[in-house]
């Protein structure tokens, strides 16, 4: 968590009390550094398509990190979340990551068996809005340049942080990372006989109602301008070093 920054998980973002298990639950299913910061956040404004933000991510640096050798704290944070981050029509989103799924599973298989059983109660039983990034080459230099130095958010640049030095190799990799992920993504839709609803971040930011309207389709909810709610705002990270590794990478 960044000390002074609003993130999303705070108790004041909190909706009122539900019992769970909530009857629409669903899986916003992406990769890093594809602008699912960005989607949660919007669904989350509606006050109708829950608080989709990533409570199985008990990595160190991540959300809930300080649970990360707690496995009991880890459950209570997971029906913590399930209680308070259900909107109230009832839909409980979860935001995530293989890489998230796969850590779970080694640390606590336990709690990704009920993590699991809450998304998806039975075969074929579930909702998946799965996110992509249309454009590779920016979305694997997104990603390379994160890793490199270890900025993920805008608050984290106003500390002066060096630009990470160009690496040809390194955005390499993570476009094989982002390969890898979105393969597993499609595993285990495949097992679990999902229909995805498929978004692109680019069409998201072209239009954002028509996103909207077809998760509230997808999902089979009404959406209620008066059940809007305040989020934490996304400030978008500066794009200047972006665009020189962009145009040293398409240069070859």
């Amino acid at each position: 968590m960044l000390l002074g920054v609003e993130t999303g998980y705070e108790a004041e973002f909190d909706f009122p009390l539900y019992q769970p298990p909530p009857p629409r639950p669903y899986l916003l299913a992406s990769v890093p550094r594809s602008g699912s910061t960005y989607v949660s956040h919007l669904l989350w404004q509606t006050g109708c398509l829950g608080a989709p933000l990533e409570y199985c991510n008990f990595e160190p640096g991540g959300p809930y990190g300080h649970a990360n050798r707690s496995a009991a704290e880890q459950r209570e944070l997971w029906r913590a979340a399930l209680a308070r981050r259900t909107s109230p029509n009832g839909v409980f989103g979860l935001k995530g990551f293989p890489v998230q799924f796969e850590a779970l599973h080694a640390s606590n298989p336990a709690l990704l068996a009920e993590v699991m059983r809450t998304i998806f109660p039975s075969p074929g039983c579930g909702r998946v809005v799965l996110l992509h990034r249309r454009d590779r080459a920016a979305h694997a230099i997104s990603y390379a340049r994160a890793i490199l130095s270890g900025v993920w958010r805008a608050e984290q640049e106003r500390g002066g942080r060096a630009e990470p030095e160009y690496s040809r190799i390194a955005v390499e990799r993570a476009e094989g990372m982002i390969a890898s992920q979105e393969r597993a993504w499609q595993a285990m839709l495949a097992d679990l006989k999902i229909a995805p609803l498929e978004l692109w971040y680019e069409d998201v930011l072209a239009s954002p109602a028509a996103t909207l309207d077809a998760v509230a389709g997808y999902l089979g909810v009404e959406l209620d301008p008066a059940a809007a709610v305040r989020v934490p705002p996304i400030e978008r990270q500066s794009q200047r070093g972006a665009r020189e590794w962009s145009e040293r990478y398409t240069q070859g």
